[in-house]
């Protein structure tokens, strides 16, 4: 298993992945030994030490960059940043919204299948709401329809290096709404209903709040 381990990390898999493998395979084995009678098997990842996880990114959007991007992106990745940036949800989630889902006069948007496997209503910004009233032609199906993932990601990527942003993400921006949601003033059980985090451990690896913002709260 330490073999294994050390394989995985060599063919350049992410500290996540190859300790989610690592886990599977525990499981087997404790379930081996608690429900299938075989009360004497080891278990061998017991034995070895985990892949030490990658320090977070903490990338925000700085000085006009969100500008930038808004100005010079076209539809629908200019509507797509803007649901990012205000609401946290993932880009897989943007891209499963379906007319359906959204309720305009209670400014919220359903997601029925998340990453985490549940269900999550996330309240709509105004900008978001106006956003939506200026684009809905149909009052059914998907929002953003035939557009995949990667096809969001290639398109983001190319942008930021036309503008010159470097080292950006799509997914920072994820990072940058939950941040937002902080320094608004929402606690930690707030920011999770709206952004899908089971835990504060997970909620910090995506909240880097600003020093200087924090400062003005001090007495």
């Amino acid at each position: 298993m330490a073999a294994y381990r050390d394989s995985r990390v060599s063919d350049g898999k992410a500290p996540s992945t190859i300790n989610n493998e690592l886990n599977i395979i525990s499981h087997l084995y404790n379930i081996a030994k608690k429900e299938w009678g075989m009360e004497c098997l080891l278990n061998p990842i017991d034995n070895i030490r985990k892949v030490k996880p990658r320090p977070g990114r903490n990338r925000r959007l700085m000085g006009d960059e969100e500008e930038r991007l808004l100005l010079h992106a076209k539809p629908p990745l200019k509507e797509i940043i803007i649901i990012a940036i205000e609401t946290g949800m993932r880009e897989g989630e943007i891209l499963s919204l379906n007319w359906e889902n959204i309720a305009l006069e209670a400014r919220t948007a359903w997601l029925p299948d998340t990453k985490t496997g549940e269900s999550r209503l996330v309240p709509l910004s105004s900008r978001v709401k106006t956003l939506f009233q200026n684009s809905s032609n149909d009052v059914s199906g998907a929002i953003f329809p035939n557009l995949t993932g990667s096809a969001v990601s290639h398109q983001f990527l190319a942008l930021t290096r036309e503008l010159e942003i470097d080292d950006l993400k799509f997914h920072d921006l994820r990072h940058e709404a939950v941040s937002r949601f902080f320094e608004l003033g929402l606690d930690t059980m707030e920011v999770s209903a709206i952004s899908g985090h089971k835990t504060l451990t997970m909620l910090k690896r995506y909240t880097h709040l600003k020093a200087e913002d924090l400062a003005k709260k001090l007495p």
